[in-house]
């Protein structure tokens, strides 16, 4: 599992973003997300530098 934070996520709109570009690369990934704290949990066969690309190309940062 994955643990990233994500800073820039300010709505449920953003949420979405995150969980659908993750979901583009790897379709069977189970993502949680917490809002408040940005917190990022992935359950997926991808490495993390493919997961961390796809959000940073969506215009997040991700910190850890």
């Amino acid at each position: 599992m994955l643990t990233l934070t994500v800073s820039g996520m300010h709505c449920a709109g953003c949420v979405a973003t995150v969980q659908k570009v993750i979901s583009e690369v790897d379709s069977a990934a189970n993502v949680e997300i917490d809002l408040p704290t940005g917190r990022v949990d992935v359950i997926t066969d991808e490495p993390r530098e493919t997961i961390v690309a796809a959000i940073e190309d969506a215009g997040y940062d991700v910190m850890g």
